[in-house]
């Protein structure tokens, strides 16, 4: 990787690490999802707002709010989640939970956003909520900007890629495996049992 380039202002900065980290994952967000994030990225890391943030209990109070307090609520679940999995994958491990969580959290909050706004306006958070694992991905490209050092550990990228088909953590497990990963398939007992039931009734015909 190049020697990362300082910009001159945060803004700057930070537009330009979205850009590597697109390289990174070969795509580009688009203008909006782009400003979305920056100024996300901008807000919350000159806050201490995410410490100690229980996002489940954010979550469900803001199901139980109503008008503006509703739509900031939801606002902030989705965006503390998007930073959560992509910036600090590691606090998920910390609490015990897989990324996947803060993934399928966040992807609610902000189709919930969007369902109770109109316009333009829910269409960025419909967006965000479509886009929310690519989002993810170009935040852990952001931590490998100007190092080989990969955002996931080996296990965490599995399970990333099986939960949510993220792109990058399938990137990562070929990095450490050097080799085309597969899928894991779990199967549920019931399904298991239903099949052992087919095979005996089977056996006697």
């Amino acid at each position: 990787m190049d020697k990362l380039v300082i910009q001159p202002t945060e803004l700057a900065q930070w537009h330009s690490l979205i850009h590597e980290a697109e390289g990174i994952c070969h795509t580009q967000l688009g203008e909006e999802l782009q400003s979305y994030l920056v100024f996300l990225l901008i807000r919350y890391t000159t806050t201490s707002e995410l410490a100690n943030a229980i996002l489940a209990l954010e979550y469900l109070n803001s199901l139980q709010s109503s008008g503006k307090m509703r739509e900031e609520q939801l606002r902030d679940v989705g965006d503390k989640c998007l930073l959560y999995s992509g910036l600090f994958p590691g606090r998920a491990e910390r609490r015990r939970v897989k990324i996947s969580y803060y993934v399928h959290l966040g992807v609610g909050a902000y189709a919930s956003l969007a369902h109770v706004l109109a316009g333009v306006k829910a269409k960025i958070f419909s967006k965000l909520s479509d886009q929310f694992v690519l989002l993810m991905d170009i935040l852990h490209a952001i931590r490998e900007v100007n190092t080989d050092k990969p955002t996931l550990q080996p296990l965490q990228a599995m399970e990333l890629w099986n939960d949510t088909g993220s792109a990058h953590a399938f990137a990562t497990l070929a990095h450490y495996t050097q080799a085309i990963p597969i899928k894991l398939t779990v199967t549920s007992p019931a399904a298991s049992m239903g099949r052992t039931i087919r095979r005996g009734k089977s056996s006697h015909h």
